[in-house]
């Protein structure tokens, strides 16, 4: 059924359409129809069926332009077989107004920021990690927010200020279709608090960016929370309920890139301060932390192109961590980092594409594979195939956690 946040975008875009003068405005619309699918290889879930995904999904997108407004909405209508029923999403729905040097967006956007493959440091935006690891199109994996968005450009360096009133946490899979860890089985009674709708709580991120000697240099700030919950039990020691709730969190951090060593090269870092746990004391509590990236990219030959990462997260106020851990409670690690490729390989006149995306953890020594072939049939016609593999490490660990999801899925899209 409709959020109220759906029906205020239908709002903006009925009101949009009803003040434009007739011939004033121009209209496009496009979309697709596609279908996802993605069978268990290791294991059935723990539902005891055997897919993780197993739709049909459309997506209509509406563009509409009045001088400097401009109307944007796309939004999709699936049907999910596994649980048969429906599902209608407002993926973005805006209303833009473009000035001389400043700019304008409202409503639910996508936004990306930072360099990282998969691996996300001052991208502080929703992820749908189980759109990605079920076998979705990688575009699946964002999540809008719904809030403003200001750019100003006064010649020196470019700005975006995001206002984001309303929370949205990240996805992460469905405990019926994935096998995931769960320190603490034998409590059955959860509830999850999210942030309330305040000016307190308004989320605020900050990017200012310009061309430095050749390379594009940002600067980042944050105000918010943590997208993913801390547990917090009524009793550490004989636990009955746990609270799932969203900690504060500050970040400020810096990227760089431009063209280096025959390729292009990535830096990327960010400090995170834990507001609610500023001594690193508490470790139910996420610590603050220091994160970090360097990637390369080079095409070698053509149409053949490699991409390296190195991402690390230290972990700030060890000693006070370890110090008021509850015995039994598995430690996270004080450095934890992980190398990425990614192989891409265009053939037949760039109709069909080979690639090849792994993260291996350095310190946790565990893995992710994801192998795709995509084919394009025609200009309007394409489908994918590929696999998402998990494994290593310890049982409580990012992809170790995941060795009994196993994947081979299928995509397949006509667009319009």
């Amino acid at each position: 059924m409709p959020t109220p946040r759906t029906w205020f975008a239908a709002w903006l875009m009925a009101s949009f359409l009803l003040n434009a003068k007739a011939g004033e405005a121009t209209l496009s619309l496009h979309g697709f129809v596609q279908g996802n699918y993605a069978l268990d290889t290791a294991s059935a879930n723990p539902d005891g069926r055997d897919s993780k995904l197993a739709e049909e999904r459309g997506q209509l997108k509406l563009e509409a332009d009045q001088g400097a407004l401009r109307l944007f909405v796309k939004s999709d209508l699936a049907w999910d077989h596994l649980d048969d029923e429906e599902e209608l999403e407002l993926r973005e729905g805006t209303v833009d107004y473009t000035a001389t040097s400043w700019d304008c967006k409202l409503g639910r956007q996508m936004v990306t920021w930072g360099l990282g493959d998969l691996v996300f440091i001052n991208d502080l935006f929703p992820k749908d990690y189980e759109a990605f690891f079920s076998g979705q199109p990688l575009e699946y994996l964002k999540k809008g927010v719904d809030g403003v968005k200001v750019g100003l450009y006064p010649g020196f360096a470019s700005f975006e200020v995001i206002a984001i009133p309303l929370f949205t946490a990240n996805h992460f899979a469905d405990g019926k279709r994935f096998w995931l860890y769960d320190p603490l089985p034998g409590v059955s009674k959860r509830r999850t608090v999210e942030p309330d709708s305040s000016l307190d709580n308004t989320e605020v991120a900050v990017r200012a960016y310009r061309d430095l000697a050749g390379f594009d240099v940002s600067l980042y700030g944050y105000r918010g929370f943590f997208r993913q919950p801390a547990m917090l039990p009524d009793d550490p020691g004989a636990p009955t309920r746990l609270t799932l709730s969203y900690p504060r969190l500050a970040v400020y951090g810096a990227s760089l890139q431009g063209n280096a060593l025959s390729g292009v090269v990535s830096l990327e870092a960010g400090y995170y301060a834990s507001r609610d746990d500023r001594d690193g004391g508490n470790p139910l509590l996420p610590n603050s932390q220091a994160r970090f990236l360097v990637g390369y990219q080079r095409q070698l030959w053509a149409d053949f192109t490699v991409g390296l990462q190195y991402y690390g997260e230290r972990m700030l106020d060890y000693g006070a961590y370890t110090a008021t851990l509850p015995p039994g409670m598995p430690a996270e690690e004080r450095l934890r980092d992980l190398i990425s490729v990614r192989l891409t390989q265009l053939l037949k006149h760039q109709t069909v594409k080979l690639s090849l995306f792994t993260l291996w953890g350095i310190s946790g020594a565990d893995y992710l594979v994801n192998p795709e072939v995509k084919y394009n049939v025609t200009d309007q016609v394409w489908a994918a195939l590929g696999a998402n593999l998990f494994g290593g490490g310890e049982p409580w660990s990012q992809f170790g956690q995941l060795d009994r999801n196993d994947t081979l899925y299928l995509q397949s899209r006509y667009e319009f």
